[in-house]
């Protein structure tokens, strides 16, 4: 099942995502499934009509946490260690944007980079959960891309402004519930250029722990979002191009790169 969030010029509505790529048709249905049982209205949309637009599948009534060095060759690329804990940050929710959206890169940065991630997307109000049990929280996963104003982050104290800039973490095309994503392939493209390619095997820390140990600090609450970080393979982004962020078996965030003048 796939849960997209979408709007025809109205409000936003929610839909089941069938079909084959190409062919998705729109399967409205009532309410947020977060918080609602999924019950289709009746009306299907094609999702290649003209007035249809996906927005970000999610916005987090209060917190996206991110997880920063979870890849070993990503902490390397970077010239870090690997943490021994979680290493743990936020970016509010003005961050978030949608397929298709602009990466609005910001006047105060010369090097931001693109961070393909698995994201995951909680579904029930947890705290102190177990490894065991932190799956029963996550209502489904979704492509995000953290996009870091790199240069800024190597001379900040804080990562706050480097990460958590409007437009910084697109999350799309829609969410997958009920995934198994031990062993998932973890893509970028720039221009169609291959820059990431990872699989979520690798991950530091797997998701349920994150989950865990992520609520033993904070309340998670529904709707928010856990970064789970990034493969190896990090790079530029600039004015003009088009980033594609894809995990296996949830699909492709795609969003254009621009500079204001």
């Amino acid at each position: 099942m796939r849960i997209a969030r979408f709007t025809t010029g109205d409000d936003p509505r929610y839909a089941l995502v069938e079909g084959e790529p190409g062919q998705e048709q729109l399967v409205v249905i009532t309410g947020d499934p977060i918080y609602t049982p999924v019950q289709p209205t009746g009306e299907h949309v094609p999702l290649d009509r003209d007035d249809v637009r996906l927005l970000a599948p999610v916005i987090p009534r209060s917190k996206v946490v991110g997880v920063g060095r979870n890849y070993a060759d990503h902490a390397a690329e970077l010239g870090n260690e690997v943490p021994s804990s979680p290493l743990l940050f936020l970016k509010p929710n003005t961050s978030v944007i949608g397929p298709d959206d602009p990466i609005v890169l910001p006047p105060w940065s010369e090097d931001v980079h693109h961070e393909a991630e698995l994201a995951v997307v909680i579904g029930k109000v947890t705290k102190d959960v177990s490894p065991e049990q932190a799956l029963t929280r996550v209502f489904g996963y979704t492509v995000a891309n953290d996009v870091t104003a790199r240069d800024v982050q190597r001379s900040d104290a804080q990562w706050t402004r480097a990460k958590g800039f409007d437009g910084s973490c697109p999350l799309g095309p829609w969410i997958v519930p009920g995934l198994d994503v031990d062993d998932l392939a973890v893509l970028c493209r720039v221009n169609g250029t291959t820059t990431q390619d990872g699989r979520t095997r690798d991950l530091v820390f797997d998701v349920a722990t994150l989950v865990s140990y992520i609520s033993e600090v904070f309340t998670l609450l529904p709707g928010d979002v856990i970064l789970t970080g990034t493969p190896a393979g990090v790079g530029p982004v600039r004015h003009g191009d088009v980033v594609e962020c894809e995990v296996e078996d949830i699909g492709v965030l795609r969003n254009p790169v621009i500079r204001r003048v």
